[in-house]
């Protein structure tokens, strides 16, 4: 087969194709998803956990003897969520059994880790389950379909789950084709993989502290300015991090403070000086040498709406500044 969705179209024979699918009918978030072109192949692979669910026979199994699935993307399962799944299992039972494969010690979970994860949180000793035969590649695309479809994921999530699916493609053009996306829209995913280990680090923590495209443009300001722009996103990402400044104002950020530092003064005898404009009238300059860093601005130009703020921003620039 030459891609993913050919594998699992050949594997549901005799179900629509998913262009036959109504927009209504495919069940996912309401939120925009990250990657549009996602939705065609999410769709097949929604098609394949019906079907593997209809082939299979509920049994009851131990929860013990299950695992998550291993190309499982979602770093952090909502709380307050599993707790209201929990709640409404213990009303009125088990609606839909989760899906698992066999393995040497036990069985994976193909669909339906929320519901395994609500029965662990009841105390309960078994669930209800279908035990079926699916491969690997299958297990990598329909773990990402499970979690887009029911709750939308964050792009790191995804970019974890897309890393670990490569090993089950050929390529990287066949991994795009099976995920429907754009060869440009695999590569946004892919950057984060490239971000320093600082960043990395909070991401685990806390996946949507960062988008796709501002990873992007992170990853490559960092790669043109080396070094510099290693140590400048050292500092600017505790803003990102904090709050405190804009995920997409990051990668400008980094810019503008690693060359600044790449044109600041080689000697203590030398100053710069930087001169800035309201509208065509020079309104003052900013100079910074040894001694210290001084800004000039002219009082016809500063308003006292524009002094308050000024002094604001110094104020708090000093208190929460990163160390």
């Amino acid at each position: 087969m030459s891609n993913m969705r050919e594998q699992l179209l050949a594997k549901t024979a005799g179900i629509r194709k998913t262009s036959a699918i109504q927009q209504d009918e495919v069940k996912r978030s309401e939120r925009t998803q990250t990657a549009p072109g996602l939705t065609g192949a999410l769709a097949v692979a929604q098609l394949r956990v019906q079907e593997l669910e209809a082939a299979g026979v509920a049994s009851q199994l131990a929860i013990a003897e299950i695992v998550p699935n291993p190309w499982q993307p979602r770093r952090v399962f909502n709380e307050a969520k599993l707790s209201e799944l929990a709640e409404s299992i213990r009303e009125v039972g088990l609606m839909q059994p989760i899906v698992v494969r066999r393995t040497e010690s036990g069985y994976q979970i193909v669909a339906g880790e929320r519901r395994w994860r609500a029965h662990k949180m009841l105390g309960l000793d078994t669930v209800k389950a279908v035990v079926v035969e699916c491969s690997d590649a299958d297990m990598a695309v329909l773990a990402m379909v499970e979690n887009i479809s029911r709750d939308d994921l964050s792009d790191y999530e995804i970019a974890l789950s897309v890393r670990r699916m490569e090993k089950e493609f050929p390529s990287r053009v066949r991994l795009a084709e099976a995920l429907g996306l754009s060869k440009s829209g695999l590569y946004r995913f892919l950057s984060f993989t490239q971000l320093p280990d600082f960043v990395l680090q909070d991401l685990d923590l806390q996946p949507r502290l960062l988008g796709g495209s501002a990873a992007e443009a992170i990853v490559t300001t960092i790669r043109k300015y080396g070094e510099a722009g290693k140590d400048a996103a050292k500092e600017i990402w505790p803003l990102v991090a904090s709050g405190k400044m804009e995920q997409g104002k990051a990668a400008a950020a980094i810019k503008a403070l690693a060359t600044r530092r790449a044109s600041a003064p080689s000697s203590a005898s030398e100053r710069s000086i930087d001169k800035f404009f309201s509208g065509r009238e020079q309104a003052g300059s900013i100079t910074k040498d040894v001694n210290g860093f001084t800004v000039k601005i002219r009082a016809g130009v500063l308003s006292e709406a524009l002094e308050t703020q000024i002094r604001q921003i110094i104020s708090e620039s000093f208190h929460h500044q990163p160390k």
